[in-house]
């Protein structure tokens, strides 16, 4: 039976996307069937630009039910619209890429495939403060509450309980509940796809789990959540100091961290593996990843960046 598709919005026009893409499918060979949701001209433009000699072929959406030719590069067309200047403006670019996730959510809706894979976008310049992640519009768009962030490497991943909230607003929106959550996607994420149970180690919110204040949420709030999630069998312990957790001897002893917020875990966790590291949703009804990185337009051009993690995100999917 032929392999499901890897579905892929290529994401903003300005970023490094295709030049990762193609070097990534050159570097390696993949087992699934590759689908683009993206401007077939724009597609045909980068891969003249980066002189990429492989075959392509535009297709409507139904058509994902036939294909089986994994050295071919699918194509469905999302017209971009552009000034009197051929210049694409940024609310085109916009509305492109709303178009591009719209029309790959369809294919997802309609089970044509459960691979899903998107690249960067700026945050500040795409999504207008509405939603305040990718992570974020996929779970809105899709109605699930209960999702989680899992920055993944095979040696260790880490998983955000708030995701991309200003700082003075993480405190108001960890809970008991919100923590019990994420452990228990964590679980099943890795029961499901690695047929084990993870050890998940859990930082403190405040410096060495201590405050100053009368009211400390390590104590109110953490150590329950973790009390509790034991008793249902998940493996987690703590909390502990997010400045010592990630030392060596220390993190060595579990697969998953899960810090309170974005840069606790994140910062660490790109220091030790830079691109080695790829962007899971977990609780979707499909499968959705993406290179652990932004749009990086200060390399557009240059030709100097690394495929990594989108080669990751790709192998990731193709064994799933």
């Amino acid at each position: 039976m032929p392999l499901k598709p890897i579905l892929i919005v290529p994401g903003q026009i300005d970023s490094i996307f295709f030049e990762i893409f193609f070097k990534s499918f050159v570097k390696k060979k993949f087992l699934s069937p590759i689908v683009l949701v993206c401007s077939v001209e724009y597609f045909i433009k980068n891969a003249e630009k980066f002189k990429f000699k492989g075959n392509f072929q535009l297709i409507e959406p139904n058509f994902i039910k036939k294909i089986n030719n994994r050295k071919t590069i699918y194509v469905i067309n999302v017209n971009i619209k552009k000034n009197r200047n051929k210049l694409i403006q940024l609310k085109n670019n916009k509305k492109y890429i709303f178009e591009c996730f719209n029309a790959a959510f369809k294919i997802l809706e309609n089970k044509l495939t459960y691979k899903f894979l998107n690249g960067p976008i700026n945050k500040d310049k795409i999504l207008n403060k509405k939603y305040l992640g990718i992570t974020e519009l996929i779970t809105t768009k899709f109605n699930k509450i209960n999702t989680g962030m899992l920055i993944y490497n095979k040696e260790l991943s880490v998983c955000p309980v708030t995701t991309h909230l200003p700082i003075k607003l993480v405190s108001k929106n960890i809970s008991k509940k919100l923590i019990q959550n994420k452990l228990k996607l964590i679980n099943q994420f890795y029961l499901n796809h690695f047929n084990f149970k993870p050890k998940i180690a859990v930082t403190g919110l405040n410096p060495h789990c201590e405050s100053i204040l009368n009211y400390n949420e390590d104590k109110k709030i953490l150590i329950p959540a973790i009390k509790s999630s034991k008793k249902i069998g998940i493996s987690v312990y703590g909390p502990y100091s997010a400045d010592t957790i990630f030392m060596k001897q220390n993190r060595k002893k579990f697969h998953v961290i899960l810090g309170m917020y974005h840069d606790q875990v994140l910062t660490p966790l790109k220091t030790l593996f830079e691109y080695d590291a790829i962007n899971i949703t977990m609780g979707l009804p499909f499968l959705r990843v993406s290179p652990d990185h932004g749009p990086n337009e200060k390399m557009i051009n240059k030709n100097l960046s690394s495929p990594i993690s989108l080669i990751k995100a790709l192998q990731f999917l193709d064994k799933s």
